[in-house]
């Protein structure tokens, strides 16, 4: 056994409140499952009535709800870098004003020199594992195995983009959709179909969305049994529920919504990775946290204000649930304020790996998920520049700019927004960020605007730009591909109205 406290002792210092800093551990085993778009309310243990989620729920009778916890950004990448690296994504260079996410014909990617939780681990004899949704680049040096993962299996960006002509095809390459090889190596792409990689080569071209979830989680399982006598750290990302929507056969049509049939089977495959550990005979040897890269798109992000692409509380804060049979208190709700950055450092720590020697964002939450009697968070300030900017601090969450400027053209505005240049929220009285309270609260304002200046200032000296991605000689162009002619507008061509009027 990889665990050399026993559990009841460990159980009876919880109930004390006497549970050392540190698990008395060698080395656990990490399953970190990070879900596409997936909203705060979008599961049954977060209040959702209809959409049935019976494996999270259980997840989270056994282990630890948190309801304050948030990632990077609000949209893919940038979530994705400050996951891995424990840095915020302005200053690893996975944010730019320009393009918020990468696409296909994106140059750059994240920079090899940035130490992601695989290296950290790798380093002190993990087995590493990618399985799912990349999205920091798709192209050497940026891919999975370039960045502390042994092994890729997945997509490399979102479902809804187009293959590279410059991808490197495997030699049995399985081509779907009536295509051919030629067509490929003459630069065919098209939204929508997006290529499926092992290792650096892509292996099926278009993917089967239909049945990715299913095969992710069966690509997890392997990958858990090949290695259930070393410790592992296994990062599964979905591509669901990102549209385009797509389900296996076994969950079509079950709720009458795509939507909740996609949700419906990300919460099978977490039962089949929880399933596997325990018949692995390694669940107390074994830390699973489930979480969402940012707000639903689709799906439900109530209570919470907006959704994906905002950074009000339903683009930015995301239903998680962490589970570790004896070491994490089962049945707790934990409500203070973390993030997916804390997850390197946390992680780090639990198994005695070395931190970067770059500056990280993240900090450790062990006293927090092990129920430490007492236990804070770790941060006094939670600020993301992300676009207009904010800061969540104790219960307050703070936006530097006026209601209803938040630049989001789909975002719903509020009827009678706030005369206030700035916004303040009590989250915990008004969670759903309705009443502005900055200006009966100018001292408290004036901190946390003053918190959010020197945070900018700090990332601008220190922010690094994307790692440049080689295309491969003559490949063809990796632009987005066409979709067909637009019919002229004639209201920008007042003498082509005037035609067709007469």
């Amino acid at each position: 056994m990889k665990r050399t406290l026993s559990l009841a002792i460990f159980s009876l210092l919880i109930a004390a409140g006497l549970a050392p800093s540190r698990v008395n551990a060698e080395k656990p085993n990490f399953v970190v499952i990070f879900c596409d778009d997936l909203g705060y309310g979008d599961l049954g243990c977060f209040g959702h009535p209809s959409i049935r989620t019976p494996h999270l729920d259980r997840m989270a009778v056994e282990g630890q709800r948190w309801t304050n916890f948030y990632v990077g950004a609000s949209v893919c990448t940038p979530s994705r870098a400050a996951l891995l690296t424990g840095r915020l994504p302005v200053r690893n260079g996975m944010m730019s004003a320009r393009r918020r996410v990468l696409f296909p014909d994106s140059k750059g990617g994240l920079q090899k020199s940035e130490v992601t939780i695989a290296e950290c681990l790798k380093a002190v004899g993990y087995a590493t594992a990618a399985v799912g949704k990349w999205h920091l680049g798709h192209l050497p040096p940026c891919l999975p195995t370039y960045q502390g993962f042994e092994y890729y299996y997945g997509v490399p960006y979102s479902n809804d983009m187009w293959i590279d002509p410059a991808n490197k095809l495997a030699d049995d390459i399985v081509i779907r959709s009536g295509l051919t090889r030629a067509d490929l190596e003459k630069g065919h792409k098209k939204r929508n179909w997006v290529p499926l990689f092992r290792g650096e080569e892509v292996i099926e071209y278009p993917a089967d969305q239909n049945t990715l979830t299913k095969r992710y989680t069966e690509e997890a399982i392997r990958f858990i049994n090949a290695d259930k006598d070393k410790p592992f750290f296994l990062y599964l990302p979905h591509t669901m529920v990102h549209l385009p929507l797509a389900v296996s056969k076994a969950f079509a049509g079950r709720t009458g919504r795509l939507i909740w049939d996609a949700i419906e089977e990300v919460d099978w495959s977490v039962g089949e990775i929880l399933g596997a550990v325990r018949k692995a005979g390694i669940a107390d040897e074994t830390l699973v946290i489930f979480t969402s890269d940012n707000g639903a798109a689709v799906g439900s992000s109530l209570p919470l204000r907006a959704k994906k692409g905002s950074v009000y509380d339903g683009g930015i804060r995301e239903p998680t649930v962490m589970w570790w049979p004896g070491q994490i208190p089962a049945g707790k709700t934990c409500r203070e304020v973390a993030a997916t950055i804390d997850l390197l450092p946390t992680l780090a720590g639990l198994c005695g790996g070395k931190l970067p020697e770059r500056k990280i964002d993240g900090l450790d939450i062990w006293p927090l998920m092990s129920g430490r009697a007492g236990a804070k968070s770790p941060h006094e300030f939670y600020v993301l520049m992300h676009g207009p900017g904010t800061v969540r601090s104790g219960k307050w969450k703070f936006y530097p700019w006026k209601e209803g400027r938040s630049g989001r053209r789909r975002e719903k505005q509020p009827a009678n927004p706030s005369p206030e240049p700035v916004q303040l929220y009590d989250t915990v009285a008004d969670i759903g960020e309705k009443n502005n309270l900055a200006g009966a609260n100018a001292d408290l304002t004036r901190r946390l605007q003053a918190a959010y200046t020197a945070h900018v200032e700090e990332i601008k000296k220190n922010r690094r730009p994307t790692a440049a991605m080689p295309r491969k000689k003559n490949a063809s162009s990796a632009q987005r591909p066409s979709q067909g002619k637009k019919k002229p507008n004639p209201k920008k061509n007042p003498k082509k109205k005037n035609a067709a009027a007469n």
